[in-house]
């Protein structure tokens, strides 16, 4: 199954779609690049949250979403710009490599500890995440594909 279709097997019912990153590392910024592009065009509710999702924890549990997205750079082992989903089981026992990666499984695991919901990741392979603020060819490429998937699969649900 590709990760898009894994992914939309997992928009149901009040979706939240947390954008992880941090702008000034270069690709690392894909979580949150995407949330920009994709808020307001899609009828989930998005959070930039850049790289300190803990900061909105307690926001997403209050809304008792059915399934929440995370978006974030994940270093995979694919090629820059490959996108993977996972199931939140598989990123804690999958060695991944981000720079949010401890906080992102800290924030799975609280967050199932406080509501019932479905949590996948939708992961993008940066090329760099040194510090500056380019994004590399590969990352604007997917950006674009993931937006126009994003907007093309919520005019299809609506």
């Amino acid at each position: 199954m590709d990760a898009l279709t894994h992914l939309k097997a997992h928009l149901k019912g009040k979706v939240i779609i947390v954008g992880i990153g941090n702008t000034l590392r270069n690709d690392d910024g894909f979580g949150s690049l995407l949330a920009a592009r994709i808020k307001g065009k899609i009828p989930y509710t998005v959070y930039d949250c850049g790289p300190s999702p803990e900061n909105y924890l307690e926001k997403i549990i209050k809304e008792k979403p059915d399934s929440l997205v995370i978006v974030d750079a994940v270093d995979f082992g694919g090629r820059p710009g490959e996108i993977q989903a996972a199931d939140a089981d598989q990123v804690k026992t999958v060695n991944l490599f981000s720079t949010h990666n401890a906080s992102i499984t800290l924030t799975i695991n609280y967050l199932q500890s406080q509501i019932p919901v479905d949590i996948i990741i939708l992961m993008g392979q940066p090329r760099s995440i040194a510090f500056g603020d380019t994004v590399s060819p590969e990352i604007v490429k997917s950006l674009a594909e993931l937006e126009e998937w994003f907007c093309a699969t919520a005019k299809e649900e609506n």
